[in-house]
């Protein structure tokens, strides 16, 4: 009878520690990349614009999770955007983890330096490599040590409408989504944040590359206010903003670009995620699943091919003038994550969002990839005000693969 009981708890003690074992893993890590001496910044397509001062720092900011085996690292920077060239860099220097379960995006501030190294009328290009390299090394730190910092956690996610006052779409004010994710990974043993990541559709471009400032835009505060309250290492992925969701800094009929208006709306958007988080309950095993695609583009708008044959980065054209990028759909807990290589117009977000079947749902936009504008064929070149994001996309066929391909990708199993 004793060795009876003796061999139940035995089995029972394994079975803990075998759920133990299977339950969610992670951990969060920073660096700053703020350059010093200072670069000059890029808001787009153009030769970058000198800055003396600064407001704020730029950092990568990282967390990894675990599940069974699996890894996945979220990775966001503030910069324009970070093509797949740069990303594949600091993928090579991270072993542990799958090169495609290392998502990199941007933030899309507009006061950053110049990381797609644009080239202008002659081909030049005024990128400093040497500062990119340096990036893609701090990325791949900040990658190794969330993993070292994995430990078990729950989840919180979260999902819901902000207010006006923080974004707005310039071409059309009502044309934008107002809904706002947040996952927030919570330590198991301390109960307290390990971090706090907020999804969210807006241009950080409230200072703009023309004010001879570097800066994270309206991120910086943002970041600093989730940190403040308890929240973590606070990490932000943008949304489908494109055409043009913006930045509301419209101050009686004018706009206001101030570091002091960044502080507004970044507060702002900070304490409606931390209210939107507070609100969920705790998920104490939350699944993780991790699925990705390769998916082409044909490249037929003649600036983006500008860019891409006379850049020094090595952009790489294949298949009659087409580039290919790796897309993710995760499943963390009920929240579902999908990325986009750029930056989508609103309908499509709304489009991809329906589709994904869950009251939680993600799009990391300029994520593994920042190839300009996502637009369909019957927006393309359609309205005047459509006119530059027109050229700055790869073409009018990008939207419908975008689409076709993204819900092949949610759909498979």
């Amino acid at each position: 009878m004793n060795r009876i009981k003796i061999t139940g708890l035995f089995l029972l003690l394994l079975a803990v520690l075998s759920v133990h074992g299977q339950s969610l893993r992670g951990g969060a890590a920073v660096r700053k990349i703020t350059p010093d001496p200072l670069l000059a910044v890029s808001g787009g397509v153009g030769t970058p614009s000198p800055v003396t001062q600064k407001k704020g720092d730029l950092f990568v900011r990282a967390v990894v999770l675990e599940y069974r085996g699996t890894k996945v690292a979220f990775v966001s920077l503030d910069n324009l955007g970070w093509p797949a060239v740069l990303g594949n860099k600091a993928r090579a220097l991270v072993s542990s983890i799958p090169p495609e379960n290392i998502l990199i995006g941007a933030t899309h501030t507009h006061s950053a330096p110049d990381a797609y190294a644009f080239p202008d009328a002659n081909g030049k290009s005024y990128a400093d490599m040497d500062y990119l390299n340096k990036c893609t090394a701090l990325i791949a730190e900040a990658i190794l040590e969330a993993e070292k910092n994995l430990e078990p956690v729950d989840l919180k996610v979260g999902y819901g409408k902000v207010p006006a006052g923080i974004s707005y779409n310039y071409y059309a004010p009502d044309l934008y989504d107002p809904h706002c994710g947040v996952i927030q990974i919570r330590s198991k043993k301390t109960g307290k944040p390990v971090s706090t990541l907020v999804n969210y559709a807006i241009h950080p471009e409230v200072i703009g590359s023309k004010r001879g400032i570097l800066s994270p835009d309206l991120c910086g505060p943002l970041y600093e206010t989730i940190e403040n309250k308890g929240g973590g290492i606070a990490v932000f992925f943008n949304g489908a903003q494109g055409g043009m969701v913006t930045a509301d800094n419209r101050r009686q009929e004018k706009e206001e670009n101030t570091w002091e208006e960044c502080i507004r709306i970044g507060t702002l958007l900070a304490s409606e995620a931390l209210k939107i988080v507070d609100k969920s309950e705790a998920i104490t095993q939350p699944v993780l699943s991790v699925r990705s695609q390769t998916v082409e583009f044909p490249v037929e708008t003649p600036v983006m091919k500008y860019i891409l044959e006379k850049s020094p980065m090595g952009y790489r054209l294949s298949n009659g003038n087409k580039v290919s990028t790796v897309q993710n759909f995760i499943e963390l807990g009920p929240a579902r994550i999908l990325t986009i290589p750029g930056e989508a117009l609103p309908n499509i977000g709304y489009y991809l969002k329906r589709k994904m079947n869950t009251g939680y749902p993600f799009l990391f936009g300029l994520t593994n990839d920042a190839f300009g504008y996502m637009l369909t064929r019957v927006d393309y070149n359609s309205f005047e005000k459509y006119n530059y994001i027109s050229r700055t996309s790869l073409g009018e066929e990008t939207g419908e693969i975008l689409i076709n391909e993204s819900l092949k990708l949610i759909d498979r199993k």
